[in-house]
């Protein structure tokens, strides 16, 4: 009756039963992954990437976490990330409603969770979790899913970039969004090593063609040699000068041999080719030939008598 040392039974002791699950803030977790870092769990700022599953990082934590090697902690929202390239990052529509921290600093004022940093740039809508929102890999541009969707175009509506509908990837999605990009992220990645390894064979089996190629004649240096001996086996002509001129032969000669039988004489003044002032030089000119009185008796034959 009291007094005697017991204890008071507490409700949850008489009452017997399965217990409540405790819901979790459905608000709360909009704002943790719509305003905070889901690496380093501080807030969003400038400049924001996305991974390819949809979630949203700041780049700082992102690189210190691929620079911190040291740590053998498993990050489960980061550790899909390899690379800084395997996130992307985001060109935002700054929010111009948004007034930030600046208008609550005395803690007097009520937060509007409502109201977002950024929207989407064509319908306008907030991206504070209550609308989802997509991503382009190619350009990083944010758009919200209704925009897409009303507007349909191959090319991106903030800055032209064309697009394919692999390239959207859905911001913070359920699970089964996730799983689906999941599944897209790794037949992607497969699908680059496959092209990377191709690439390789190519470049390999090109450099082994040009090794043949330059070890062996091609077929223009063995038509050279046959074209030359058909001609070394043929008629040979040649161009003789007379008194000091040049030997000049044809295209068919060859060069250290004699002329045959055939060879013709051409005087350098029956040449129509050259000018008259250099024929003149020449004793063959008629400018330098004498007359019967100018030359001397027959028996002394001087350079200039012919």
């Amino acid at each position: 009756m009291g007094c005697d040392g017991g204890t008071i039974p507490k409700r949850h002791e008489l009452v017997k039963g399965p217990r409540k699950v405790e819901k979790v803030d459905k608000n709360a977790e909009l704002v943790a992954r719509w305003y905070y870092c889901a690496l380093s769990q501080e807030k969003l700022s400038r400049p924001i990437v996305a991974c390819e599953l949809g979630r949203l990082y700041n780049k700082e934590a992102v690189i210190e976490f691929l620079l911190d090697k040291s740590s053998d902690k498993v990050v489960e929202a980061a550790s899909h990330i390899r690379s800084i390239k395997n996130v992307t990052e985001l060109n935002l529509t700054d929010n111009p409603a948004w007034n930030g921290d600046k208008g609550n600093t005395k803690g007097d004022k009520y937060n509007d969770i409502q109201c977002a940093c950024f929207i989407c740039p064509v319908v306008g809508l907030e991206m504070n979790g209550k609308h989802r929102f997509c991503f382009l890999r190619n350009c990083g541009c944010v758009f919200s899913e209704r925009a897409l969707k009303e507007i349909k175009a191959d090319v991106c509506h903030k800055c032209g970039v064309p697009f394919q509908e692999d390239d959207v990837i859905l911001l913070n999605g359920n699970k089964d969004d996730m799983e689906n990009l999941k599944k897209r992220m790794e037949d992607r990645r497969l699908k680059n090593k496959l092209g990377k390894k191709s690439k390789k064979c190519k470049a390999a089996e090109s450099v082994s063609q040009q090794d043949a190629t330059e070890g062996s004649p091609g077929p223009s240096k063995v038509k050279n040699v046959n074209d030359d001996l058909k001609s070394s086996s043929g008629e040979k002509k040649q161009i003789i000068f007379t008194k000091g001129t040049e030997a000049i032969g044809s295209s068919s000669t060859v060069p250290g041999k004699a002329a045959s039988s055939g060879t013709t004489k051409r005087c350098i003044t029956e040449r129509e080719d050259k000018s008259e002032a250099y024929k003149s030089i020449f004793t063959s000119h008629s400018s330098a030939k004498r007359s019967k009185e100018e030359s001397s008796n027959w028996i002394t034959h001087t350079a200039y008598y012919f």
